[in-house]
């Protein structure tokens, strides 16, 4: 009988094995998303493949800024003075950001 683990196409390893990635904490991850969402809105290029910024989606920007938001008040007391005011920075841009994207062509 094969590993479960392995028939969904993914094997845990030795953290050795794995590709050293960077640590995440609460601002790694805001800025992901703040990331995403401005790849959606056409804006930021694709960091991977290294081509121009690609079509625009709309629902998938709005999804992300959603996303963020929930977030920012579902921790809303809970964050360092640093976390709260980039998840508010992040957010005030990406709605700036996603007004221009929504009217623009």
């Amino acid at each position: 009988m094969s590993d479960p683990k392995e028939e969904r196409g993914f094997t845990l390893g030795a953290p050795e094995e794995k590709e050293a990635l960077p640590a995440i904490d609460f601002s790694t991850f805001v800025l992901s998303l703040g990331a995403s969402a401005m790849h959606h809105m056409g804006i930021a290029p694709d960091p991977t493949a290294g081509t121009p910024a690609p079509e625009k989606s709309i629902p998938l920007a709005r999804q992300t800024i959603d996303t963020l938001e929930m977030l920012e008040q579902k921790t809303r007391g809970n964050l360092d003075e640093h976390e709260a005011k980039l998840i508010q920075s992040v957010l005030y841009e990406l709605r700036m950001a996603f007004v221009r994207a929504e009217r623009s062509p």
